[in-house]
């Protein structure tokens, strides 16, 4: 074995180099970290910065938006896609149509739960072949494998927006999540 690059190790065998990484295994400990960054933003926000059904910029707006994704996004078949209640589709309008009314904490933080068990499920029953398979909705057409990676940008994206919020109005954030907890039976584990 020889370690290339940032310490990826390469194997090669007759001539041909090829990563000897298993994908499932550091994608989850990866975005299951940009989901609890999210979790712990939304925890940490206080009433007065939540927000009204105003703007595309309210706090809860876009934690909600960052959901709606995560779930769309693990769905097997797109077109099939029924958030879960009591979320509707407004995500889905190209108008940009906001919800019918400011999303609770308490719901966010289910519809959390939600999409961190569905993403751990989605990425641990893969095979190989799965994760090549492609993602085409709209303009977006991205193998499986990639698909995951651009959630894991989203998601840490409005993590790190959210935390901004934070920062700038309570002048206060949560700490940096390193890796996930492991999922056991869709729950964190108590070794993680």
């Amino acid at each position: 074995m020889v370690w290339i690059g940032a310490g990826f190790p390469e194997q090669r065998s007759e001539g041909t180099a090829s990563m000897a990484i298993d994908l499932k295994e550091i994608i989850w400990p990866q975005l299951g970290a940009a989901i609890d960054m999210l979790e712990n933003a939304i925890v940490a926000c206080p009433d007065e910065v939540w927000g009204e059904r105003k703007h595309a910029s309210d706090f809860w707006y876009i934690a909600f938006h960052t959901l709606f994704w995560l779930d769309f996004d693990f769905t097997p078949s797109p077109e099939e896609f029924v958030p879960q209640l009591p979320f509707g589709r407004e995500e889905l309008d190209p108008e940009g149509a906001l919800p019918p009314r400011t999303y609770t904490k308490t719901e966010l933080l289910t519809y959390l739960d939600h999409g961190r068990k569905k993403s751990f499920e989605r990425i641990q029953a893969l095979s190989d072949e799965q994760l090549r398979e492609r993602f085409v909705v709209g303009s977006l057409d991205l193998s499986v494998a990639e698909l995951f990676l651009y959630v894991m940008r989203h998601v840490q994206h409005h993590a790190a927006q959210l935390n901004l919020i934070l920062r700038q109005t309570t002048d206060t954030a949560p700490h940096w999540v390193k890796r996930a907890a492991p999922l056991e039976n869709g729950r964190l584990s108590d070794n993680g």
